[in-house]
């Protein structure tokens, strides 16, 4: 499937963004471009929102094509990197709204963990929030997404591709309630 050019100019605006560039500790170090970054394998801030219905289904999502870690994949979680002057909470209410179209919800912060493999390396910071409305997807980052029970969306990650980073957010999470 070809990418839009639309998810293009998203995805070349999403490399050139300034996020926080932090060391093993969390750190803050400085800034840097989100693709030179990812060239240099160096530790960035990341958030991961998950979004509960008040049955507790929990929404994931697939992620477009254009996505430069995970292309197509699904994710449990809403989220994204953190801009330089951002807290951990701005940058997850900012995802949130971005990505799903839900703002205005109490985030509910879990705990931070650095989650490290050969093409990501994160300090992680998740949350929490329930939502009953509906959700309005960013095209240019989400092809679709839906509510399903938590033991669904593990057992379809077993078979489907789905973004490391978030699932390691999610199984902390359901192992801290």
């Amino acid at each position: 499937m070809a990418i839009s050019p639309r998810e293009a100019a998203h995805r070349a605006a999403s490399d050139a963004e300034q996020v926080a560039w932090v060391d093993r500790e969390d750190r803050l170090l400085g800034s840097l471009p989100r693709a030179e970054l990812r060239d240099r394998g160096e530790i960035g801030r990341g958030t991961f929102i998950l979004l509960f219905n008040s049955s507790g289904e929990l929404c994931v999502h697939q992620r477009t094509l254009s996505k430069a870690l995970y292309p197509g994949y699904w994710d449990v979680a809403a989220g994204g990197m953190v801009g330089v002057d951002e807290t951990y909470a701005e940058s997850a209410a900012r995802e949130l709204y971005e990505e799903l179209g839900v703002s205005g919800v109490p985030l509910t912060a879990h705990e931070r963990f650095y989650f490290d493999c050969p093409d990501n390396h994160l300090w992680c910071a998740v949350f929490s929030a329930v939502w009953d409305g509906p959700l309005h997807v960013q095209p240019e980052e989400v092809q679709q997404a839906c509510f399903m029970p938590v033991a669904q969306a593990l057992r379809l990650s077993q078979t489907q591709p789905y973004c490391p980073d978030s699932l390691a957010a999610l199984k902390r999470y359901l192992d801290s309630v």
